[in-house]
């Protein structure tokens, strides 16, 4: 009976450790938000902002995709109804123009089976144009691949921005260019919803999304030390690459829109 009971007891332990750590991660995993968070109300990034010139050795700039003012267009170039990137829409816009179909706003979960879709409605098209603040790392990896089996060409235009996740779309095309006053940068970025304790609940998801992001590099002929700037920055901040490092990691693979 004595040993009985104190297996029932052992039992009763190892029942009590288990609860207590289902407990403290769905507490971890309520607050994710609130950690999340924290770089821009607690910590707030220590960077230039995006006003600021950008001049090599000084390209980190703190960038919220809500909340970050776009570049001022070069004089004659068409203006945009966007002065911030909260005004852009909070998922992928398509409008198209000619031969060329625009992508305006977030790359929002989804978008890459709208975009797919889209595209085997069009006819005639030779080019995309980006202009986002980025979004969903696997949907930008999948509209990637929709574009290049589509053998398009990708830009972004003249004042436009190509933040976050959206190089990896810029990546994707045949001939990719970047107009003048036009920016293009990387930062860290999530793969999974959960954001809280990356090395101990998602480095997994992490990782697997990591080797995602550098076999599409590798597909697309880009150079995959790319991935140096984006993972030495924080999320919180925005890493605007040179022309000629756009060049260097062959980013794009002209300097005009041509």
């Amino acid at each position: 009976m004595r040993d009985g009971a104190w297996r029932a007891w052992d039992a009763k332990r190892v029942l009590y450790a288990v609860l207590g750590l289902q407990l403290v991660m769905a507490g971890l995993l309520a607050g994710s938000d609130v950690l999340d968070a924290l770089p821009r109300l607690g910590w707030p990034s220590s960077a230039p902002d995006m006003e600021s010139p950008i001049a090599p050795g000084d390209q980190t700039r703190r960038y919220a995709p809500r909340d970050t003012p776009l570049p001022p267009r070069s004089p004659g170039a068409p203006e945009r109804p966007y002065r911030n990137t909260g005004d852009m829409p909070s998922r992928l816009e398509f409008v198209r123009e000619g031969g060329i179909l625009r992508l305006t706003g977030s790359i929002a979960p989804g978008d890459d089976a709208r975009l797919t879709e889209r595209l085997e409605a069009e006819d005639g098209l030779e080019r995309v144009a980006l202009n986002s603040p980025g979004g969903s790392v696997r949907d930008a990896l999948r509209i990637g691949r929709s574009i290049r089996a589509a053998e398009l060409s990708t830009v972004v235009e003249a004042g436009d921005v190509c933040f976050s996740a959206c190089p990896y779309v810029l990546a994707a095309g045949v001939k990719r260019s970047a107009g003048e006053d036009a920016q293009v940068g990387v930062h860290q970025h999530y793969f999974g919803k959960n954001t809280v304790l990356p090395a101990f609940l998602a480095v997994e998801d992490i990782q697997r999304g990591q080797g995602e992001v550098m076999e599409y590099l590798g597909d697309m002929d880009v150079d995959i030390r790319l991935m140096r700037p984006a993972l030495a920055t924080a999320p919180n901040d925005i890493y605007v690459l040179l022309p000629e490092e756009l060049l260097e990691y062959r980013l794009i693979t002209s300097d005009g829109d041509s």
